[in-house]
């Protein structure tokens, strides 16, 4: 076996080819990293949602690709950031000239008429125009199907012509019924789980009916829900409250 090793090439003069080879080292370089980002941007916007987690772990956990983009972004509107639970929207953001009044079992408002739209994600569990309990006769219930308040009922009475039929599914961006510019106002609260009539009324509530005292807490508490929607305050809001809140009730909205 021959032990003859081969003679290795005149090496080049030094520097010359170690400076040509770091430059090009930085020259690709630079353009990878351009080209990363240039693709981040691209699959950002386009990528499923495994895309930029399996791409990170690819690139070694590179700084350069940051953490947040590891799957599809999600855009939020302000409006809808600024909901609770990021599911209820104001339902009076229609109504012409709305002015809050008093909080009593609901939260009472005067306004020039409008549409009325519901708070969340419901099910229409009640809709008529002539409920002898309620001055200006309209009666508006549903059961909130999703958000803080999921399972509790909410209604909207007095003058108000309901566009909704019971058992229609509807979300924050249905109309439920059109205000009218009568002399009783509108008024929206918390109902019975039945529908009948206002949860103050009910005695895990306090058993405060049309008389009062008020405003009630229950009251008071759909009023902070209304406010934190952006509905202006009722001018009793600080006063103290009647009654209780029932179980299940959140008690903040903030």
């Amino acid at each position: 076996m021959s032990t003859t090793r081969r003679k290795r090439p005149p090496a080049e003069p030094a520097g010359r080819g170690t400076l040509a080879l770091a430059v090009a080292m930085a020259v690709a370089s630079v353009v990878a990293v351009a080209c990363s980002w240039a693709g981040a941007i691209q699959l950002r916007a386009q990528a499923p949602a495994w895309a930029g987690a399996w791409l990170a772990r690819a690139a070694g956990g590179l700084a350069a690709w940051p953490g947040a983009w590891a799957g599809r972004p999600q855009i939020v509107s302000a409006a809808v950031a600024s909901r609770p639970g990021g599911d209820y929207r104001n339902p009076l953001r229609g109504v012409n000239g709305l002015v809050p009044g008093r909080i009593d079992d609901g939260v009472d408002f005067a306004a020039g008429g409008g549409p009325v739209y519901a708070l969340g994600d419901a099910v229409v569990t009640g809709a008529t125009g002539s409920n002898f309990g309620w001055p200006g006769g309209g009666w508006i219930t549903y059961r909130l199907t999703g958000g803080p308040g999921v399972g509790l009922v909410v209604y909207v009475a007095e003058d108000i012509i309901p566009v909704v039929a019971v058992g229609q599914r509807v979300s924050p961006s249905t109309v439920i019924g059109s205000m009218f510019a009568g002399g009783d106002g509108i008024e929206t609260g918390w109902a019975q789980p039945s529908g009948l009539s206002a949860e103050s009324e009910l005695p895990q509530a306090g058993g405060i009916g049309g008389l009062g005292p008020f405003p009630t807490r229950i009251g008071v508490n759909f009023d902070e829900l209304l406010r934190s929607l952006g509905v202006p305050a009722a001018p009793n809001r600080a006063q103290p409250a009647y009654g209780l809140l029932p179980a299940g009730y959140p008690a903040s909205w903030r």
